[in-house]
Formats: structure tokens, C-alpha cells, sequence
């Protein structure tokens, strides 16, 4: 492919190996994850993304979609990476509850944005990840026990499709597409903007308290008091932390969703545990929900994996209790159930899920840490058992992983006839495409 070609008709840059910048430009969020691509082209409108698939189509390389690269798995050496970080308006219809964004746009902004309506997106815990592939995976909100996955809420897509046309997809006018794009990733178009639906948020109330590592077995106890019988408004996640020459650490973060008084007496239990090294819990705007983990808003090397609980059973019990954390840093369980176990006949492809919790496995991604980590998760999966269904949400893939995991044979074929039938050629390429 004339990359020069491609050059004089976009308004974005084109970058190639060996251009200054080409490797930042490469680099995806997770620093772990290489991308050796072609070329690198940094869309400036969706006429320029339409101009590279377009150019891609026709020389037979495949497009890579990617706002930031939180979810990037590799795999992608002959293909171009579109950056659509640019692509990052966002408008608020404040009366009827809709957000507007383009694809680059980030949870941080449009939680600002729309918290100043009072309303709220199903936005996750770093303000940093990009709206659109979170959604395209399906989207776990800290309020998707209150109202589902992010995915759900879609009513539009700004899409280029494999030819290059710029088209919209609503359910009335591409239900299968639609239904696809809804958490069954991007490998059907590439999403240049996104219309969905906004909440109320009368208040936020959120924080994190963290114990020594002795108080463990306490903590995981009152998190399965509290989880047992949840509203929906509330989700409380349980870590056990161990973090570079600290030591060992166990705390609950959570976010109830309503009238901070009421949030703080759903979570007055923690108090009873005694020995609290910090204690975050507050009133919060919207804006701030990123505040609640901390997580990290710079590229960082991590190792992940992500398993579905079918309960809190006693393997669970004894494998997350007991052991070391070290060499991850994080075993967290986060609590699910309420609306993301309800089965919507107008849902999208990821689908309600069953069990009631997911396992989520956080090491560091440096080289002299790798082995270790993969190894850790794996024992700490294998000692399991039965206890994981083998289930994954899509949006919780890792590089090691491949769609097939994500969804039931069903769902999985009906996903493969859509992009059959939209992309023969294979021109868009998700992080997990669902053909292999």
C-alpha cells in the first residue's frame, strides 16, 4: 500500500516506522502489549477514518481501531493502527438524558459533563479508558448492577463501515448490527461516535477503606454480608492488596449510587472493623468516581485475568484468604448481579450474566515479573476449580485469550455470520476478533 497516497488525502497524520514519533504513537496503554504495526495514522474527523478504510480496503490491510489501547492484545504486526483520540466531542441533551461523544472521547470528560446535569453514564473506574471500547465490549459500570451494562444503554452508532462508508446504526435501521456492536466488540466497523443514554444521579457515595493484612478474614466476611443482600444502587468491590515494599493490605471499596446518607448507613458496617489505615468514604460528584481506586491514569505495564465466580463457595474461601498475593498485587472480587443478571429482550451481544461475582487478577507486566505473574494467576485459577464457570465478559479479555471465551456457541456464531456478511475481507481487525 502507497502510504503517500493515503498521506495527501487525510488531514491526521500518517506515521510509519522510522518517522519521529512512530513509536509513541504506537504504543498502547498497557506498555506490556507490543504493536510492531505498519503504520500509524491519527485521524483527525471521521472523514479521515473514512479515507483509511477506504485505502485499506483496497490494498487488503487491516484496520485496527484503538482510542487509547487499554484493552490492546497484540497480534497486530501487518495492520494500521487508527488512533481516534482526536474524535473527542461530547454534547449533553440535558432533557432527554443523551450523550453525544465521538469515539476518542474519555470517561473522566463525560462524567464532568454530564454530571453537571445532574445525570450519570455507566462509566467505569479510571477516567482515563476510552468510552467507545469500553462499550463495544459491553462496559461494567460501578452502577451496572443498578442499570445494566454500558452496551445496553447505546441508541446510535456513528460507524465507517469495511468499504468505507459512513452510515448510523440504530435498531430500527441495522438491528443485527446493532445488536452486534452492543458487547460483541469492533470488529464489524469502526465506531466514530456514539449516542446513549444518561441516568439520574441524585447523589454519589464512594470510597475505599483499607485494614492490614491480619484483618483479611474480617473483611472478606462483611463483604459477603454486604453483597448478600445489596441494593442495587450500591456495588462494593474486596481487594487483597500487595503493593512493591508495603505489606499486605485488605480493603472494600464501593459506590452507591442515591442520597449520600443513605449511601454511608448501607456501608456504617465497615466501621465495626477496627484498624482502618485509610478510609476515602464520602460524598462524590459523578466527575470524581474515578477517585474511588485510584487506579493509575499514565501507560503502565500490567498482567490481568478475570474469571466469573459462581459463588462465594469455601474454594473460593480458602484460595482467596489463604496464600500469597505477591507476585500480583491485587486478587479483587468484585460484586455483580442486580440489572447485569437480567436478560433484556432488546439487549446486545454480550448478554445478562449469570454469576453473582468475577475474580480479577492484577499483577505487574515487567519483564523480570512476567513469568511469575502468569504463574500465579494460573494457580490461583487452577485451585478454583468448579467454583468458575469459564466464562469471561469480552471486556475483561486478556492477550492470551480470544473471543470464543467470551460469549456461548450461539452468540458466537451469530457474531460470525454479521462479520462475515459486513467484512468478508477481513478489514477491521477488533483487539479479539470473533473469526479467530
Amino acid at each position: 500500500m502507497s502510504f503517500e497516497v493515503l498521506r495527501d488525502v487525510m488531514r491526521g497524520r500518517v506515521l510509519l516506522p522510522g518517522d519521529e514519533g512512530f513509536d509513541g504513537a504506537a504504543r498502547p496503554w498497557n506498555v506490556t502489549v507490543t504493536q510492531p504495526v505498519a503504520a500509524v495514522v491519527e485521524a483527525v474527523d471521521a472523514a479521515d477514518v473514512a479515507a483509511v478504510v477506504t485505502h485499506a480496503a483496497r490494498a487488503g490491510v487491516p484496520v485496527v481501531a484503538q482510542p487509547t489501547g487499554h484493552g490492546a492484545a497484540g497480534g497486530i504486526s501487518e495492520a494500521i493502527l487508527l488512533r481516534t483520540g482526536r474524535l473527542d466531542g461530547i454534547e449533553i441533551d440535558a432533557v432527554q438524558r443523551i450523550a453525544k461523544v465521538g469515539a476518542g472521547a474519555q470517561w473522566g470528560a463525560v462524567q464532568a459533563a454530564a454530571g453537571a446535569h445532574g445525570l450519570t453514564a455507566l462509566a467505569g473506574s479510571n477516567p482515563v479508558v476510552g468510552v467507545t471500547g469500553y462499550t463495544l465490549g459491553g462496559g461494567l459500570s460501578w452502577f451496572g448492577r443498578k442499570y445494566g451494562w454500558a452496551s445496553d444503554a447505546v441508541r446510535a452508532f456513528d460507524i465507517v463501515d469495511a468499504t468505507g462508508a459512513p452510515a448510523r446504526v440504530t435498531a430500527e435501521d441495522d438491528p443485527e448490527l446493532f445488536w452486534a456492536l452492543r458487547g460483541g466488540g469492533g470488529d464489524f466497523a469502526v465506531v466514530t461516535g456514539m449516542e446513549f443514554d444518561l441516568f439520574p444521579a441524585p447523589g454519589l457515595f464512594g470510597g475505599r477503606v483499607m485494614w492490614p493484612g491480619a484483618r483479611t478474614a474480617e473483611v472478606f466476611e462483611l463483604f459477603q454480608r454486604l453483597t448478600s443482600d445489596a441494593p442495587a444502587e450500591l456495588s462494593v468491590w474486596f481487594h487483597r492488596f500487595q503493593f512493591p515494599d508495603a505489606p499486605p493490605m485488605v480493603a472494600l471499596d464501593a459506590a452507591y449510587l442515591g442520597d449520600p446518607e443513605t449511601g454511608g448507613e448501607s456501608l456504617a458496617a465497615l466501621d465495626a472493623i477496627g484498624g482502618a489505615i485509610a478510609d476515602t468514604r464520602g460524598a462524590l460528584a459523578v466527575a470524581d468516581l474515578g477517585a474511588i481506586t485510584a487506579e493509575p491514569t499514565d501507560p503502565s505495564p500490567s498482567l490481568s485475568r478475570a474469571e466469573l465466580l459462581t459463588a462465594l463457595d469455601d474454594a473460593v474461601v480458602k484460595t482467596v484468604l489463604e496464600g500469597p498475593v505477591a507476585p500480583l498485587v491485587d486478587i479483587q472480587i468484585r460484586h455483580l448481579g442486580g440489572a447485569l443478571a437480567v436478560t433484556r429482550p432488546d439487549g446486545g451481544a454480550c448478554g445478562p450474566v449469570a454469576e453473582p461475582y468475577l475474580l480479577y487478577l492484577l499483577g505487574l507486566g515487567l519483564p523480570h515479573l512476567a513469568d511469575a505473574v502468569k504463574g500465579r494467576r494460573r494457580e490461583i485459577v487452577d485451585a478454583l476449580g468448579g467454583s468458575i464457570s469459564g466464562r469471561k465478559p469480552y471486556t475483561f479479555l486478556t492477550p492470551e485469550e480470544t473471543a470464543a471465551s467470551a460469549f456461548d456457541a450461539g452468540t458466537l456464531a451469530r457474531l460470525g455470520e454479521i462479520k462475515r456478511a459486513r467484512d468478508p475481507q477481513g478489514v477491521i481487525r477488533a483487539n479479539y476478533p470473533v473469526l479467530g
